[in-house]
């Protein structure tokens, strides 16, 4: 028996995307198109939702799972757009989200070129007012699981160095609900781009089930502005996930973008009472080192994708699935999401994921030097040098 019918609780960071759309105007740089003194002739503009909470939340819920969003927008225009558009889609989802006493709602510009790397213009608004304190204990009632994303954009929740993020996960794990966490890059140059994140982490990650940040994020958090460049393989990877398995999670995975998704696990059973309480296989779970390619699609945008394939993986684990399962469904998601400009306007049911896997979807090639991998039987899934079925041990007992 699975926990799938509980609710999955996404909290933390949302706010109002404006993507405008820039047809036939593929340039070789960002500084061609966007100069001082000029008008600059875009399409229709999408407006719809954004960041973790909206992302991954909307795409649970498009999928068919039950979802409880946790964010706080304003009483502005763009916080009664944000729960016109939930209310919309379910009259549930706007009820569990909070409206703000003061200050401006969140708002992202989203700037995606033909040809380029997005770039975002980004305001912060109620998310920095956010408190983990306003999630109460009586929020936490009946789900089976707790993801919170984006921590880094919300000042509140990173000024204590993560001491209130952690407690929160402390009391949804004591009612027995799975923990997930996601992060963004923080802008170097701002407040957060100050914050000693290896500290937060150490701080947060005893608490955390599964942490999954972008491999990015996740060097820059760990070394500064020293991390970022560092192309990702094998041993990079490998070492970063010892380091997160080290400080506290049991899974540990990192989105590569297309080049797809790294799972490492701890080699405890013990450590995953999570899968357990899900109605998973914890023996599948332990001692795993795992990489999914992406699927081959038609990408339109690649707005929310980190978000959606998260959300792929939460689904996937929330009906005990292990981990290659996982791996492939969250790709999928993912997948289904960059086939719309939208974060989420391109997530199908979970029959629809499914039957497309099963008609043979085709993966991306994978580009990662991974020496010493092994290919196994799942079609786009190899098994890394530390994988437990690689080297024939057996996951550790408690």
């Amino acid at each position: 028996m699975t926990n799938a019918a509980k609710p999955i609780i996404v909290a933390g960071h949302i706010c109002l995307d404006v993507i405008p759309a820039f047809e036939g105007r593929e340039v070789a740089d960002l500084g061609d198109i966007l100069k001082p003194g000029t008008l600059v002739k875009t399409g229709p503009a999408v407006i719809s939702t954004g960041g973790a909470v909206a992302n991954t939340g909307l795409a649970l819920h498009k999928l068919g799972y039950p979802v409880r969003l946790l964010g706080s927008a304003g009483q502005d225009a763009f916080g009664a757009a944000i729960r016109n558009i939930l209310g919309a889609i379910d009259p549930a989802l706007e009820a569990s989200m909070m409206t703000a006493r003061e200050g401006s709602t969140s708002y992202t510009v989203v700037v995606s070129l033909p040809g380029l790397d997005r770039m975002f213009l980004h305001h912060p608004g109620t998310n920095d007012t956010f408190a983990v304190e306003d999630v109460l204990d009586s929020r936490l009632e009946g789900a089976s699981a707790l993801h919170f994303g984006y921590p880094t954009l919300m000042r509140r929740v990173f000024l204590d160095g993560g001491k209130g993020l952690r407690e929160l996960f402390e009391r949804a794990r004591a009612k027995g609900l799975a923990t997930s966490l996601d992060v963004s890059m923080p802008d170097p140059e701002s407040e957060a781009g100050r914050v000693d994140w290896k500290a937060f982490l150490r701080e947060v990650l005893p608490a955390v089930d599964v942490f999954l940040p972008s491999y990015d994020e996740l060097s820059y958090m760990l070394d500064g502005k020293a991390g970022l460049g560092k192309p990702p393989d094998g041993a990079r990877l490998r070492k970063v996930a010892e380091w997160l398995l080290e400080a506290g999670v049991s899974a540990a995975a990192v989105k590569l973008g297309e080049q797809g998704l790294y799972l490492a696990t701890a080699a405890e059973v013990g450590r995953f009472g999570w899968v357990e309480s899900l109605g998973g296989d914890a023996a599948k779970w332990a001692g795993r080192e795992l990489h999914a390619q992406c699927f081959k699609t038609r990408v339109a945008g690649t707005t929310g994708a980190g978000d959606c394939t998260i959300a792929g993986f939460l689904a996937a684990a929330s009906e005990g699935k292990g981990p290659e399962e996982t791996l492939r469904f969250a790709n999928a998601t993912g997948a289904f999401c960059v086939e719309a400009p939208d974060a989420t306007g391109g997530i199908r049911p979970r029959t629809e994921v499914l039957a497309r896997l099963e008609e043979g979807w085709d993966n991306l090639p994978c580009g990662l030097r991974l020496e010493g991998w092994v290919p196994p039987a799942t079609a786009g899934i190899r098994r890394g040098v530390h994988d437990s079925q690689t080297t024939g041990k057996e996951a550790s007992k408690p």
